[in-house]
């Protein structure tokens, strides 16, 4: 899975709890994944594709390359 190159995101771990019984006692695995794009950019003039989430890429963390 990629991962954010400007602020290292990446996918989380925890549990998925049913919530059927009174008890919290049914857990199970699960995985969130970033919302991760990839992404032409400028860098030193040079135009390089990376993976970036759009968090960074909606607070103008890098310039796009059009």
């Amino acid at each position: 899975m990629a991962k954010c190159e400007i602020c290292e995101k990446g996918m989380r771990t925890g549990h998925r709890i049913s919530i059927n019984r009174s008890q919290v006692s049914r857990r199970a695995n699960r995985t969130w994944k970033p919302n991760v794009k990839k992404v032409k950019i400028v860098d030193n003039g040079t135009v390089k594709s990376i993976y970036i989430c759009t968090r960074c890429l909606r607070s103008n963390k890098v310039t796009r390359a059009i």
